[in-house]
Parts: C-alpha cells; sequence; structure tokens
C-alpha cells in the first residue's frame, strides 16, 4: 500500500513538474514529498527526476515508470470511485436466511421496503428452519432470534421482542381467563416443543409458570393460528400477532406480565461487509428498534 501512495505522490510531482506545485496540490510539506520520492527512487534503484532549482525532469526510466504509473494510479482511482458508488447505490444478489414466521408475519413488509428503496438489489431468501453453515454456504447473513451466534461468526443486536400472552375471546369466554400465572397450569397451552415451563416476570417479579396443553409445535405462525381457532393461549411476541390483536381475534391476557427479551441478530462470517449487506443490516436495526 505504502509503494502505490508513493507512486501517486511521483506520478503528482510529474503532473506539477515541481515539488513546490505537487506539495500545495497534496497538501503536505515539500521536505516530506521530496524525501518520499527520494526513498522510492532509493527502493526501485534508478534515478527517475533530475532536480533543478526551478523544475524537475524526467530520466529516461523516470519517463516508462511515468507511464506505468500513472494507469495504475488512475485505475485505483476509478476502483474507489467505483466503491463509493457502490455504497451509495448498492447492488447485486443479496442471500439471506430468515427465521420462517418472523419472516412472513414481520419482515415481509419490511423487506419489501427495503427492495422499493434499492432497486439495484436482487434477493435470495432461505426460509427454512434449518440454520445455514455461513462459512461454507454462500449467504451473506443469516437473522437469528433468542440465541447468539457461534464464537467465530459476528453477531449484531437488531432489536429485543418480550413475548406476551395472548388468547381468543371465544377460548376465554369457554374456559376463563387467568389471573396470574399459577392458572395456566388449568389452561390449553399451546407449547413450543420440550418446553413445560414460561418465565414471566413483572418488573419486581419473576416466576417459572408451570403450562400444560394438548399441543406441541416448533412453528410459530401455526400456534398463532391454533390461538385464532380457539384451541389455547399462546406465548409470543406481539410483533407476531399485531394484526390478529388489532381485528380482535386474539386478546392480550395477564397484560402485567411478560416474558424474558428475546434479542434478534444479524450474523455474519465477517466484519468486512459489502454495501448491500450492511444497508440491509442497518435498515433493520432502524426499522425493528422502532417496535
Amino acid at each position: 500500500m505504502e509503494l502505490l501512495n508513493d507512486m501517486a505522490l511521483f506520478v503528482e510531482v510529474v503532473k506539477a513538474r515541481s515539488f513546490r506545485g505537487a506539495a500545495a496540490t497534496l497538501d503536505m510539506p515539500n521536505s516530506t514529498l521530496s524525501r518520499r520520492i527520494s526513498l522510492l527512487e532509493k527502493e526501485i534503484g534508478l534515478r527517475l527526476l533530475n532536480r533543478t532549482t526551478r523544475r524537475v525532469e524526467l530520466t529516461e526510466a523516470g519517463q516508462l515508470y511515468f507511464e506505468r504509473c500513472k494507469r495504475i494510479v488512475d485505475e485505483a482511482r476509478l476502483a474507489h470511485e467505483q466503491l463509493g458508488e457502490m455504497l451509495a447505490r448498492p447492488s447485486g444478489l443479496l442471500r439471506v436466511s430468515l427465521p420462517v414466521d418472523f419472516a412472513n408475519t414481520y419482515l415481509a413488509p419490511l423487506i419489501t421496503e427495503f427492495a422499493q428503496h434499492y432497486p439495484g438489489i436482487d434477493f435470495e431468501f432461505d426460509l427454512t428452519p434449518r440454520r445455514v453453515d455461513l462459512v461454507s454456504e454462500p449467504y451473506d447473513l443469516a437473522i437469528r432470534i433468542g440465541e447468539s451466534a457461534a464464537s467465530h461468526m459476528i453477531a449484531r443486536p437488531l432489536a429485543r421482542l418480550h413475548g406476551n400472552l395472548y388468547a381468543s375471546p371465544r377460548y376465554l369466554e369457554l374456559n376463563g381467563e387467568p389471573r396470574e400465572p399459577a392458572d395456566l397450569a388449568r389452561h390449553q397451552c399451546l407449547c413450543q416443543t420440550r418446553v413445560s415451563t414460561w418465565t414471566l416476570h413483572n418488573g419486581t417479579q419473576t416466576v417459572e409458570a408451570e403450562i400444560a396443553g394438548r399441543f406441541h409445535l416448533n412453528s410459530i405462525g401455526m400456534l398463532r393460528r391454533l390461538a385464532t381457532l380457539d384451541m389455547g393461549i399462546a406465548f409470543t411476541p406481539q410483533e407476531i400477532v399485531a394484526d390478529e390483536v388489532a381485528s380482535g381475534r386474539l386478546r392480550r391476557i395477564l397484560p402485567q406480565w411478560q416474558g424474558l427479551p428475546m434479542t434478534i441478530y444479524a450474523v455474519t462470517e465477517t466484519r468486512l461487509l459489502p454495501a448491500k449487506t450492511q444497508r440491509f443490516i442497518e435498515f433493520l436495526r432502524e426499522r425493528l428498534s422502532r417496535g
């Protein structure tokens, strides 16, 4: 990198035909510029410039070196300009692994908005339950909920979700409404697989509420649907059931109690991200932080 910088300094000296003029253009001390060019000549082993008190002239070796250097410096400058354009207008194919139900119910409108902002980006989404391998598979990032990434991955927090309790008005009419967490043991709770308690807190107190139910499942979408069909109580973030609550198909119960926060992460294999990935992560963080 230092050699490329010195090549760029040499090109400016030749274009200005003087160290003083080039130093003014580069906004650096004349003595520093002269020393850098002298070190460059020493490293190459040939004199590149004949210096006089008023101007500099290229030697034969200097002329050849200048022609090569100018092309290299121009290409490097063009590369920087093109990268700047990419940052301003990201483009390319963005590959993302997403949680199935969270993507369908909550992220889809945000992704639509992002796509409208950046028409140069195409998308490939993996919405299967599996955890993609960001090292061996060609994905730019994965969105994950509730658990951080392995130590060799980079996990960027996007937002925090709290689980709340919801049931349909018809279910509550038939079965009564719980008044405290202990009442959940006598209700049909729509349980995620291998879960027998729900951790709830009300700001000052935390309890492990025993739960029971006929349905055990690993799909938030199915859990939400069963709740609207009067089959039991769902424990899920409000973002997942916002439409059902707004329409009156579900109602929050035990409103003073909520689950411990779950963090949403954007997981990548490296910190060095292309503009399309950076913009997507920044966009999700900003939108999700609004709640």
